[in-house]
């Protein structure tokens, strides 16, 4: 995929949505291998465009990708997986989830902050596009404390989620920041340095996100996995609770999270996403 930001040529420009319409479309019909004819039809493109738009999208084949989105993949690599999270902590990796090479840590809000609701706090966010739809970010000087797509509600609904979450902050709009964090998440080459989150959530959530962060790129592990990490084996039920009250897409990568008979779950931006985030990570590993 190309780095956000960069010039794309007209084959490379397929738009996120008409992805994700491809994808659904696969996954639907997936058991009866639908030809590559059938689904271009559905997303309006002739065949031999939509082969080469999703091949330099994905860096792979429609039918290739395909495969990383089964459910015999997703149960292989839970297999594969099974003993990442402890080996993680055995290790004593405060936080060895890397993104492009992008090392990230975690600081929380502390309870204090909370009942600020904000107050005295600086935010600064914005809109860009990713490989997997517009991005909002929210950034503070302690980190980034939001990172979500832009869903059916809009820009607006973005804004105003941020907004009750953080009432009394001076949030102010920067699309220029948004930029910035989109290039050094997805740009190419080695990350300067970390990148910093800043997030309120409760004790609880907080250790699912802690563990989400050790869980390299590629790899997939069920709720029960991370609910066995965090010692709480009793407790899956609420790990998927937390692992959905994320605040910080891709960064805390939940998506790498799904169900133990290989089924995706759950997401809290869709599907779809869900389903070409972990493709698109099985990909990147070939």
């Amino acid at each position: 995929m190309n780095a956000v930001g960069e010039q794309q040529t007209p084959e490379q420009a397929l738009p996120y949505a008409q992805v994700a319409r491809a994808i659904e479309y696969l996954r639907a019909h997936a058991r009866r291998q639908p030809r590559l004819a059938e689904v271009a039809a559905f997303v309006g493109l002739s065949e031999s465009e939509f082969q080469r738009r999703f091949s330099s999208w994905a860096g792979i084949s429609p039918k290739r990708f395909l495969q990383f989105l089964s459910k015999e993949y997703a149960k292989e690599a839970l297999r594969r997986s099974a003993s990442v999270l402890e080996a993680a902590f055995d290790a004593g990796l405060s936080s060895p989830g890397r993104l492009h090479d992008l090392l990230v840590t975690c600081e929380a809000v502390t309870p204090g902050e909370v009942r600020a609701f904000g107050d005295g706090v600086s935010i600064r966010c914005g809109f860009h596009p990713s490989p997997f739809g517009e991005m909002f970010v929210a950034v503070t000087p302690r980190g980034v404390c939001r990172l979500a797509f832009v869903e059916a509600d809009g820009r607006d609904g973005a804004l105003d989620a941020l907004r009750e979450e953080w009432p009394r902050a001076d949030v102010r709009r920067d699309d220029a920041g948004a930029a910035d964090i989109a290039r050094r998440i997805f740009g190419s080459g080695r990350a300067a340095d970390s990148l910093h989150l800043w997030v309120k959530g409760s004790n609880f959530q907080l250790k699912v996100w802690e563990a989400l962060l050790r869980i390299p790129a590629g790899c997939l592990v069920s709720y029960r996995d991370v609910a066995r990490a965090i010692g709480r084996p009793d407790a899956p039920r609420a790990v998927g609770s937390a692992v959905a009250a994320n605040p910080v897409a891709l960064l805390i990568p939940c998506h790498r999270v799904i169900r133990a008979s290989g089924d995706l779950g759950e997401y809290r931006w869709g599907l779809a996403r869900k389903a070409t985030l972990i493709a698109s990570e099985a990909v990147a590993a070939l």
